[in-house]
């Protein structure tokens, strides 16, 4: 978790300096599109412009999609920052990104280097603004250098849409604890589609999301070097299927990495609405202890500062130092009180003594802990073996279940909207016969 300092850092901005690719005619009819011949692009987009999977587009610097414009990427497109002026994609309150890829022709935001010289932080990232609330008490400034404020109070808003989406090798630092991550959102509304998307090898967070409600399904979060999901300042959304899989001999030297780190905010105040996303079906796989893995992997949940929480139907194993982890006396309570949910997991942490574990809590003992985690469905592990298929194989995972393991069955849907909540009867990301990854996804080697 790393919480931007308040900063209002200006930037240079130039030009687009492509060609307008398409554009409304007077009576809303879409023209027909023609590809420009520069594929260079940079600054502030000022219409709306659509880019093709005949060229490979490289960002230049920071470029802004702004109110009112739209930027739509076609299937198969390959998106690449600029070498030495690192490129980043914002969208803006009020502009939409549309990049629809599929399985066969996932749409591909990378490093501008070649394969083998590729390293986490060569470029920025997508970052996603939208008008949805949070629980700031005025209008908050995205964190990355970027100088562009999210929030609002159209908890509907949208955004766009992206649907097979790899995003790979981003995350670079404007300053100290002000980082822009693989996918960043910052009041992003339930209006907007998040679908199919892959962060390989981020510098900072997979995915952080800065308040807003839009809901996800069917993210993966590949060799993270900070947190695979961060939430904080009041994100209230729902997500179900997703992995998050460890690089133990990458992470960041300055910060621990956690599958989830959720915070209210980042004094842990009672501000409102509070942060409280509802997940199901994810799977966290941690480096578990395996040689070289360096001391900053942490715990498969983190759950501090106040946050509320709900968790079902989801596997973690491997963690370093704690599978399901309660830092403060506000979260504890919470969950004591039935307020926030932790049921039919499979947890298992290196750390036996801390599967579940508290931290700084005095209102919950470690007993009671315990007690209810078993009450409320969940498996308890000293062991990861025979839950997943090949889980810890870093470059050809499988996170299906093993047969009559403790993943495959005993799923629950109790109390989850099943208007967005897809039922299974197994626990975890991969059903046995259900594998979402295939086609569109990666895990590379580091620098491929």
């Amino acid at each position: 978790m790393r919480f931007q300092k308040s900063f209002f850092q200006m930037m240079s901005v130039v030009l687009v300096l492509l060609t307008v690719v398409s554009c409304k005619k007077n009576n809303g009819d879409d023209e027909a599109v023609t590809p420009p011949a520069n594929t260079v692009i940079s600054g502030t987009l000022n219409q709306s412009m659509t880019l093709t999977a005949d060229k490979q587009w490289t960002l230049k610097g920071y470029v802004y999609v702004p109110a009112g414009v739209t930027l739509t990427v076609e299937a198969g497109t390959t998106i690449v920052s600029d070498v030495t002026d690192k490129g980043a994609l914002c969208v803006e309150r009020g502009g939409k990104l549309i990049a629809n890829g599929t399985a066969n022709k996932p749409i591909v935001f990378t490093s501008g280097k070649a394969a083998g010289s590729r390293a986490p932080g060569d470029w920025g990232g997508v970052v996603l603004l939208g008008k949805a609330t949070t629980n700031r008490s005025s209008t908050p400034v995205i964190e990355g250098g970027l100088d562009r404020q999210y929030g609002g109070t159209d908890d509907n808003d949208n955004s766009g849409s992206l649907k097979y989406v790899r995003i790979e090798y981003a995350g670079i630092a404007a300053f100290p604890n002000s980082e822009i991550n693989g996918l960043t959102l910052g009041g992003v509304g339930r209006g907007t589609t998040l679908d199919h998307i892959q962060i390989v090898y981020g510098n900072d967070d997979s995915y952080e999301f800065f308040g807003g409600t839009v809901d996800a399904k069917y993210l993966v979060a590949y060799a993270t070097a900070d947190d695979d999901y961060d939430f904080d300042f009041g994100y209230r959304g729902r997500i179900q299927f997703a992995v998050a899989l460890r690089d133990p001999a990458f992470v960041d030297p300055a910060d621990a990495g956690n599958g989830v780190e959720s915070d209210n905010d980042g004094t842990g105040t009672a501000a409102t609405p509070v942060t409280h996303p509802v997940l199901s079906n994810f799977t966290w796989i941690g480096p578990n202890n395996a040689s070289g893995t360096l001391t900053n992997h942490n715990y498969g949940n983190r759950w501090r500062r106040a946050t509320q929480f709900e968790v079902y139907n989801s596997v973690m194993l491997g963690w370093q130092k704690g599978g399901f982890s309660i830092e403060s006396n506000e979260s504890a309570q919470a969950y004591k009180d039935g307020i926030s949910k932790f049921k039919n997991n499979v947890i298992h942490s290196n750390l036996a003594s801390d599967v579940a574990r508290l931290g700084s809590v005095t209102v919950l003992t470690k007993a009671e802990l315990d007690t209810k985690v078993a009450a409320d469905g969940n498996t308890v592990l000293t062991s990861p073996d025979n839950v997943l298929t090949a889980p810890f194989n870093l470059t050809s995972p499988n996170f299906a279940p093993v047969a009559a393991g403790p993943a495959a069955s005993g799923a629950s849907f109790t109390g989850l909207d099943n208007t967005f909540f897809t039922t299974t009867t197994y626990k975890g990301a991969i059903g046995a016969n259900d594998n979402w990854l295939q086609g569109w996804t990666r895990f590379p080697a580091k620098g491929q």
